[in-house]
């Protein structure tokens, strides 16, 4: 191979070249579209990924916004074949920093136009839609222990002493007084010999499931560009997501882990209600508020909830006997109703793992079963959970008008409108449906999958979001309902606009069995993979 001529660009390139930096700099979209070529195959990829195709870039460039003031103050041209020029430049910025941009330009119908790029962005110290504050690290756990050397981002509705909880409201986190005490969910990490990362951001309340907050921006997805990254975990799960933090603790109301885990490819662990203790945790909604955790791998998962899960006793001593009280269910029913919700990429996907899953010898059998309505489970989970909201949060809401975004301020005013006679009908109901679902997992893990789909683009309009949201609801109202463990594991990609995109399934098992339901799931896993040589 030889080497690429080192040359001066043609003037017509430079010129191209020149009024793309003007385009980027005044930030006009319609002069970056034309820069790039329409083709499907047209690639741009900074530190958050690959996107390809002109349509999944032009999306993106209409979130991100304009670029600081800067200067070119180093170009380098090499020539790789007939109207095909590589382009490397270094920007430096006016407010401090430089950067890379490398782009190949062909010439096309006469025109120089851009058909690959990649851009290295200048250093930042963090990125502020991910954390609210962070530290290296920001608090020192034991030096030794059997989470010794993992990092952790904390959801910002737990208290740390010294810090504030900030529950994704700038107004609410000024008003709030430094915590006295660190909450146990937190310090039991320390004491195991994790290490406090930084706190990290939540949508307001945690009253959200999309994971967008307009007071600090919407943290990326990590696994895949452009999308939503799932809430309102959403600064832990993306924390985890880019390798910022090992571990994301954080709270799982009506999917609060699990659905972020499914759009980043993460694992999700909803524990059962009440068995991590909530104290020093702000509460949305008391019936169905739990403590959770988001990693990358299910190992590290395993780490958490064995340190947490099992007494400090038993967790200390070799002789103590670990094995289950009752051998967990090995069938697999699924909810009809669940797939119905389901969008068909996502579907056959999940078909496909389910029968892979069924020939192993970790499962028994596989069962589709009816649930019954997912729509009436989400009206009287919705009904509570409001109700409770409204009571934990009204107060400020009524004496704080117009600090709330206007997505969480349209749903709490509807929270407001609870009757004590609704809440105490859903509350009845609760109860029945609570013991139906806790029947089901006596026999079968209930088995389906996290998500209706993919995690929607961030450009999606509002209608499509509802639309998604209210979906995906139905689906995680299950584990809420009755306050069971729900683990998503990342086992299914399926195709989306933004590229191939992960999407969970999710567990739902016994209560007080979550590390039982964990293993079982990591052994399945391991035994799908064999069967298909990965």
């Amino acid at each position: 191979m030889t080497d690429a001529p080192a040359t001066v660009p043609s003037p017509e390139l430079l010129a191209a070249f020149e009024a793309y930096e003007r385009a980027i700099l005044a930030n006009d979209l319609e002069a970056l579209d034309a820069a790039f070529a329409r083709r499907a195959t047209t690639m741009r990829a900074d530190a958050a990924g690959l996107l390809v195709g002109h349509e999944a870039i032009s999306d993106f460039r209409g979130l991100r916004g304009g670029v600081p003031p800067r200067e070119i103050v180093r170009l380098e041209t090499r020539v790789l074949g007939p109207d095909v020029v590589l382009l490397v430049s270094v920007s430096r910025y006016r407010d401090g920093g430089q950067g890379v941009q490398t782009q190949i330009w062909e010439q096309v119908d006469g025109q120089w136009l851009i058909t690959a790029a990649h851009v290295t962005g200048r250093a930042q110290a963090f990125d502020r839609s991910v954390w609210r504050t962070v530290g290296d690290p920001l608090s020192q756990g034991a030096w030794e222990g059997p989470l010794a050397g993992l990092t952790v981002a904390v959801k910002d509705l737990f208290a740390i002493r010294g810090y504030r909880i900030g529950a994704g409201n700038p107004t609410w986190l000024r008003e709030r007084r430094r915590e006295q005490a660190t909450a146990p969910a937190v310090s039991d990490l320390l004491r195991g010999g994790a290490s406090l990362r930084g706190i990290a951001r939540t949508d307001e309340f945690a009253y959200s499931i999309a994971g967008a907050n307009v007071h600090y921006g919407t943290p990326p997805n990590g696994a895949l560009p452009g999308a939503l990254p799932g809430g309102s975990s959403n600064g832990p799960a993306a924390a985890v997501a880019l390798g910022q933090a090992d571990v994301g603790l954080a709270s799982d109301t009506a999917g609060s882990i699990r659905v972020p885990a499914s759009y980043q490819g993460l694992w999700g662990l909803r524990t059962t209600h009440g068995i991590v203790p909530r104290q020093g945790m702000l509460p949305l909604s008391q019936t169905f508020d739990t403590v959770g955790w988001l990693a990358r791998d299910a190992e590290t998962l395993d780490r958490v909830a064995t340190w947490v899960l099992i007494t400090d006793s038993s967790a200390d001593d070799p002789e103590a006997d670990l094995t289950p009280d009752a051998q967990l269910p090995r069938r697999i029913a699924v909810p009809a109703e669940a797939l119905a919700c389901t969008e068909a990429d996502t579907r056959d996907a999940f078909q496909a793992w389910l029968d892979r899953a069924a020939a192993t010898d970790q499962v028994d059998g596989v069962d589709i079963v009816e649930v019954g309505d997912l729509s009436a489970y989400l009206e009287v989970f919705r009904t509570v959970q409001s109700a409770e909201a409204w009571r934990n949060n009204g107060a400020w809401v009524e004496a704080h008008p117009g600090a709330l975004g206007p997505d969480i301020a349209a749903r709490l005013e509807m929270a407001s409108r609870v009757t004590t006679e609704q809440e105490r009908a859903a509350q009845n109901e609760l109860s029945r449906m609570r013991q139906r679902i806790r029947a089901l997992t006596d026999e079968a893990i209930l088995v389906l999958p996290t998500a209706p789909g993919p995690a929607p683009a961030r450009t999606a309009d509002g209608p499509t979001i509802e639309t998604v949201r209210a979906a995906t609801l139905r689906m995680t109202s299950l584990a809420g309902i009755g306050g069971l463990p729900a683990l998503s594991a990342p086992l299914l990609t399926v195709p989306s606009l933004l590229g191939p995109a992960p999407v969970g399934v999710c567990f739902v098992g016994p209560a007080e069995r979550d590390l039982d339901l964990l293993r079982w799931v990591r052994a399945i896993e391991a035994a799908t993979q064999d069967a298909s040589g990965n």
